[in-house]
C-alpha cells in the first residue's frame, strides 16, 4: 500500500477498538446479500467496485475490515459482520469478535499468504446478541461460510485453504498482531 496521510484515508486510520472495551470498529465495504464486492480505496477515501460474484452468489453477511490493522496480505484485517439485516456500505459498526477462520491463499504466480477472516457480531444485533463464540454457530453454517470464501477466491484466480477455526481469544490475539503491523507501517518511530 502506498504512503498515506490520515486526512486522505480517514476510515483506514480510525481506531481498531472502541476505547476501554473489547468492541471493534468494523468498516462495512460490502452489504449482506450483495453480488458486488466493494473495496475501500484509501487514496480517494471512497469505495470502489472490486469484483462481481458468480451468478446466484451473494455475500452471506456484511463484509468489511477493522481499521488501523494490517494482515500478511497487506490489506486491513477482513471481517464478516453478523447483523440481523444488511448494513449499508461505508458505515462503521461496533462489533464483538466471536472468532476467526485462519486461512491461507495463493495465486498461480504468488506463494501462500495468510488472509484470515474474522467473524464478529454487531453490538446492535437483537437476534445474535447472545452469540459469544463461533463454536456456538451450527457446524453447517461454518461449512457454508468456508465454502463461500473458497468459491469466491476461486472466481478471483486464487486457491484458498481454511487452516483452523478459532474462538474470540485467538481472534483478539491476531487483531493485536494486525494493529502492531499497521503501527509499524504507518506510524514509524521518530
Amino acid at each position: 500500500m502506498p504512503r498515506l496521510k490520515k486526512s486522505q484515508a480517514r476510515l483506514l486510520f480510525l481506531p481498531a477498538c472502541k476505547s476501554g472495551s473489547d468492541e471493534v470498529n468494523v468498516v462495512v465495504e460490502t452489504s449482506r446479500g450483495s453480488p458486488h464486492k466493494y473495496k475501500y480505496d484509501p487514496a480517494v477515501n471512497a469505495l470502489r467496485l472490486s469484483s462481481v460474484l458468480g451468478e446466484g452468489m451473494v455475500f452471506p453477511y456484511d463484509f468489511g475490515f477493522v481499521p488501523s490493522t494490517l494482515g500478511a496480505d497487506g490489506d486491513p484485517l477482513d471481517v464478516l459482520l453478523m447483523l440481523d439485516h444488511a448494513a449499508s456500505s461505508g458505515i462503521i459498526a461496533s462489533a464483538r469478535l466471536i472468532g476467526v477462520l485462519e486461512i491461507r491463499q495463493r495465486t498461480a504466480t504468488e506463494g501462500w499468504k495468510r488472509n484470515d477472516r474474522f467473524l464478529a457480531v454487531g453490538t446492535q444485533s437483537r437476534t445474535l446478541r447472545d452469540l459469544k463464540d463461533l463454536a456456538e454457530l451450527p457446524g453447517r453454517e461454518l461449512e457454508e461460510l468456508e465454502a463461500f470464501f473458497t468459491r469466491y477466491a476461486g472466481l478471483n484466480g486464487k486457491e484458498l485453504e481454511v487452516l483452523e477455526r478459532k474462538g474470540p481469544r485467538r481472534a483478539h490475539r491476531l487483531l493485536k498482531v494486525g494493529e502492531k503491523l499497521f503501527d509499524r507501517t504507518y506510524q514509524p518511530r521518530k
